[in-house]
């Protein structure tokens, strides 16, 4: 009945109610700490508050809320040291209560210890799980206290020093260049691949604390250092014909613009920039979740630059997929594939700092359950990411929303090989044309999850099916012909199967299409068949159902 009464406004009434709940029980802790909120908030009776507080610890001394209340009133009499000292104690009692570290993170503010203040007010953010008062009072106070501590230099000191860091591990030189033409925030651009001596890295001096934004970037480099050391680094690759394929996917789209009226350099020009847009999110969303985290877990201090620098990319990729003009214009699948991007990179800023905006992308189920595989996936890799796995999840992820067509990721060595140097091409192709020796750790890794699967599965009755499938199109065939489908089935093999995949295609077979497993029944039997010297380097771990398919094949003869 007190705290009704205290509710409707009726602060008199309520502490009588209150007395005479501590009439019946002098030790009601609850009563105690309802009495001191009310004198000290509404009453403006700092001590005789405090008396309340004192006889509610002596009720109940693990009570982490009225301690964190008395903390709270010192605090209000301007008593910094003596509140710290409470909030200290209820801090050791429960260590997820934000409003404690809410009133901290105040208190670090006040006596100029800024990065304190940002830790404690994140802290507070992220264990809050409701968008209450003390949220929002949270989020304004980080953003306050972020944009004070990047007016230091302390960020610029952090990406020199890493510069000079990697300038050493990869030889190269570094220009940092502020650049407002570039289509995104920053861009690393690798020397190799603009016949320069050094690298550059591009960036919006209109973005905010844009010294994350030049961090991100050289730690895109780090990555690709750390991949080269192995010889695994690859290269996302798209050219016109992917481009060509994309743009007929937008024929609807394009259909609709020609009837507005637009011109066929704007219908281009828009084509062009959706197919290049999603690309940077195809390459850049795995990566750089492994780069932001690798950023917060290393370098504390860029914190407040990194909180403020991606919520502003965050804030406009949200706008992208969420602007009404936007989506009326853009194509609704095209449209969908962006937001699972973006709302990926939303959950990482939820888990570093706190603030969730995931809602306001308005997403569909099915977007969210993409966006939170994604990620999850991602988890599974933080910890003990190993090099050049990053490539892994963009090839995972963008075949999972069927963009996988709009690119190809190819060693990087093979790749720069193959462009300077032919003779050494061919000697490599004759030496290996199947990518059957290959020592990419990348390929490897594929396959031993492949082998692991099958084993799990024990005999795959589907593949054992398709063997003969296979050995009734192979019969009577004359072994050349078999052996020109192997080597064939093997050249397209060299990217990798899938055995989730539709629809791949062999030119020898017309007329046919093949799922991923009756792709690896056709590719175990034609080696089988004509050649079985060197089946063993496949790897393809069906012997059991191969000999059940020659069983079942005879019978049928039968």
């Amino acid at each position: 009945m007190g705290q009704i009464l205290s509710e409707e406004g009726d602060q008199e009434e309520a502490i009588n109610c209150l007395i005479d709940a501590l009439r019946w029980d002098s030790k009601n802790g609850w009563a105690l700490l309802m009495l001191g909120n009310i004198f000290s908030k509404f009453k403006n009776d700092i001590p005789t508050a405090m008396k309340y507080y004192d006889q509610a610890l002596i009720a109940n001394p693990n009570d982490y809320i009225t301690i964190n209340n008395i903390g709270a009133n010192l605090l209000q009499e301007g008593k910094l040291e003596e509140a710290k000292k409470y909030f200290w104690e209820a801090l050791s009692i429960n260590d997820k209560y934000p409003n404690t570290h809410y009133a901290i993170g105040l208190i670090s503010k006040m006596e100029g210890d800024l990065p304190s203040a940002f830790y404690s007010t994140i802290r507070a953010i992220k264990l809050n799980t409701n968008r209450d008062v003390l949220y929002q009072n949270s989020v304004r106070n980080a953003f306050e206290i972020a944009k004070d501590l990047i007016s230091s230099d302390s960020g610029k000191k952090i990406y020199r020093e890493f510069r000079h860091k990697l300038e050493f591990e990869g030889d190269k030189k570094i220009d940092i260049i502020q650049d407002e033409e570039i289509p995104t925030a920053a861009k690393f651009e690798f020397a190799e691949n603009y016949d320069r001596e050094v690298h550059i890295v591009r960036f919006k001096p209109s973005y905010p604390a844009n010294e994350h934004l030049i961090m991100h970037e050289l730690v895109h480099l780090d990555l690709v250092i750390q991949a080269r050391k192995l010889g695994i680094n690859q290269l996302f690759i798209s050219n016109k014909s992917h481009k060509s394929t994309f743009v007929k996917s937008l024929d609807t789209t394009i259909k609709k613009f020609s009837k507005m009226g637009m011109s066929e350099k704007s219908i281009e020009e828009y084509c062009n920039n959706i197919f290049e847009g999603l690309n940077r999110q195809i390459f850049n969303t795995p990566i750089d979740l492994f780069i932001e985290q690798f950023l917060f877990n290393e370098f504390p201090a860029l914190r407040p630059y990194q909180f403020l620098s991606l919520d502003s990319i965050l804030q406009e990729g949200l706008k992208a997929v969420t602007d009404k003009n936007i989506v009326e214009l853009s194509p609704k699948d095209i449209l969908s594939k962006s937001k699972v991007y973006n709302l990926v990179n939303a959950l990482q800023f939820k888990d570093l700092f706190g603030f969730d905006f995931i809602k306001d992308f308005n997403a569909t189920p099915n977007e969210l359950n993409y966006a939170n595989n994604f990620y999850n996936e991602f988890l599974e890799y933080k910890d003990d990411k190993e090099p050049a796995e990053e490539y892994e999840l963009i090839l995972h992820w963008a075949e999972d929303l069927k963009l996988d067509k709009n690119f190809e990721l190819v060693n990087e060595i093979e790749f720069r090989t193959k462009r300077t140097n032919v003779d050494n091409l061919l000697k490599s192709i004759e030496k290996d044309p199947y990518d059957l020796e290959s020592k990419d750790p990348f390929k490897a890794r594929e396959m031993k999850k492949f082998q692991a699967s099958q084993e799990s599965i024990g005999t795959n009755m589907a593949v054992a099916m398709f063997m003969v499938d296979a050995l009734k199109f192979f019969e009577g065939k004359p072994v050349d012909l078999i052996k020109k489908i192997a080597f064939e089935i093997a050249m397209q093999g060299t990217q990798g199967y899938r055995p989730d995949k539709e629809n791949y295609k062999i030119s020898s077979i017309e007329g046919k299409s093949f799922s991923g497993y009756h792709i690896l029944a056709y590719y175990y039997v034609s080696w089988a068949l004509a050649i079985p010297e060197m089946l063993y380097q496949l790897q393809l771990p069906y012997d059991e159902e191969y000999k059940l398919a020659l069983t079942m094949h005879k019978a049928n003869k039968q």
